[in-house]
């Protein structure tokens, strides 16, 4: 079973995609002003999942913020882990 994503795991994944550390990745920010394209979300849509947290590069792509991302990620990641109960 992979390792469940963490706030701290999230803003790693995005750091790295925005070459910046992950103390500076701002959740208040518009991805696609921060610089992400639909390649990179597609790419962290895939690992997210693969992190156990079932969501869509649409379902991202809709939201205005990293911290919405998160909210999301969060939600899904919960629903998870109670499916497997």
């Amino acid at each position: 079973m992979p390792e469940p994503l963490t706030l701290a795991g999230f803003r790693a994944d995005l750091a790295e995609f925005l070459h910046q550390q992950p103390d500076e990745v701002d959740l208040e920010e518009n991805p696609l002003y921060a610089g992400l394209d639909s390649l990179r979300i597609t790419t962290l849509a895939a690992r997210w999942r693969d992190a156990g947290a079932d969501v869509s590069f649409l379902e991202l792509a809709e939201r205005t913020s990293f911290a919405q991302w998160w909210q999301l990620l969060s939600e899904r990641q919960a629903g998870a882990a109670h499916a497997d109960a």
